[in-house]
């Protein structure tokens, strides 16, 4: 079960947890403050895709995963007015959320107290820009989230121009995470993953930032990850491609959660990180654009 605490060293700020995994950072006075890495990953692909269109441009966002609703409080504090729907099963946690730290101000945010595929089989084709799957059952992400059918639905509700973005998590030699993203190339034209360096080189169990759509803006997107405070590498093209070999896609009747992380060799946060050393040489293989 999820709670919420008080964030250890930052006075006002509040860590959603489950079990060991911290699973959302929410300062409620900044919400472009985005103190996870990852996050920080997933914000940047919003903002040179859907948060970079004009204004006058009705945005549509869904969220399966909801946590401390970080993501949607930082779109909307980007973007005011955005509809976004939020698909999260923990009716106790969205509750917290409401009781402790309520959205600020006028909201187009709905909460659904539902899990991302009830959710999605609801919606209509065509209809959603962006979709960020952000949902974990404590630290491991829920085997049906990784299935052939699950990225179909997905990509059933993009719009032509709309973007997918997942966060997985996982270690080298990425079995769970091949397999699941070698069902999601079989919908998606284009495909990136996004990770630390030492993530690729298989140092640390960490998280992997997915990206999917018709377009993918490489050169915005990797002037954003020039500024990160520690070393990424994007994959994409045929370097994944080739990377996912053989892999065969999870289905219904074969699906299995990611795999449980190595407690004293992983990060869920920039607090987990400090200290580390990071060998910033390449990952094995050869770097592709998308």
């Amino acid at each position: 079960m999820s709670k919420i605490v008080p964030a250890p060293d930052d006075p006002g700020c509040f860590v959603v947890l489950n079990g060991e995994t911290e699973q959302s950072f929410v300062d409620p006075n900044d919400p472009t403050r985005l103190e996870f890495e990852y996050v920080q990953r997933i914000a940047e692909i919003l903002d040179v895709t859907v948060l970079a269109r004009p204004r006058s441009e009705p945005v549509r966002v869904v969220h399966v995963g909801g946590g401390g609703f970080t993501v949607p409080r930082y779109i909307q504090a980007k973007r005011p007015g955005t509809a976004q729907t939020v698909f999260e099963p923990d009716e106790q946690l969205i509750e917290d959320v409401r009781r402790e730290l309520p959205l600020n101000g006028r909201t187009s945010i709905q909460i659904r107290p539902t899990d991302g595929l009830t959710g999605m089989s609801a919606m209509a084709g065509g209809w959603v820009d962006a979709l960020i799957v952000d949902a974990f059952n404590g630290a491991q992400v829920p085997a049906e989230l990784a299935t052939t059918a699950f990225f179909a639905e997905a990509l059933r509700l993009l719009r032509t121009e709309g973007v997918l973005i997942m966060n997985i998590t996982d270690t080298a030699p990425f079995e769970w995470s091949k397999r699941c993203l070698a069902g999601l190339v079989q919908y998606a034209p284009n495909v990136g993953v996004i990770a630390e360096v030492p993530v690729w080189k298989g140092r640390r169990f960490g998280n992997l930032i997915v990206v999917a759509g018709a377009d993918i803006p490489v050169e915005a997107l990797s002037r954003q990850l020039a500024a990160a405070a520690f070393p990424q590498r994007l994959v994409g093209g045929e370097a994944l491609l080739e990377w996912l070999q053989p892999a065969l896609p999870f289905t219904r009747a074969d699906a299995e959660p990611s795999p449980e992380p190595n407690w004293g060799k992983t990060w869920f946060g920039p607090r987990r990180h400090k200290g580390d050393s990071i060998d910033d040489d390449s990952m094995d293989g050869s770097d592709s654009e998308v």
